[in-house]
């Protein structure tokens, strides 16, 4: 079985680049082309442990 192995380093603290990847504001920012929202769960801030969250998007089939 192939393995694809990817790192990535990012000259931060880990607790800040933790925060950011449970952050739903940013989540959001960052899919603005597919109008991507939470509508049920966490809606914003910081989602933790045991939360959850449910989103709705629309991504439409661009041809190239």
């Amino acid at each position: 079985m192939p393995v694809i192995k990817l790192e990535t380093f990012i000259k931060a603290k880990a607790e800040i680049v933790f925060d950011l990847s449970r952050s739903i504001d940013l989540h959001v920012d960052s899919t603005t082309q597919s109008n991507e929202r939470a509508i049920d769960g966490v809606r914003s801030g910081l989602i933790c442990l045991g939360e959850t969250v449910t989103w709705e998007a629309k991504h439409e089939n661009h041809k190239i």
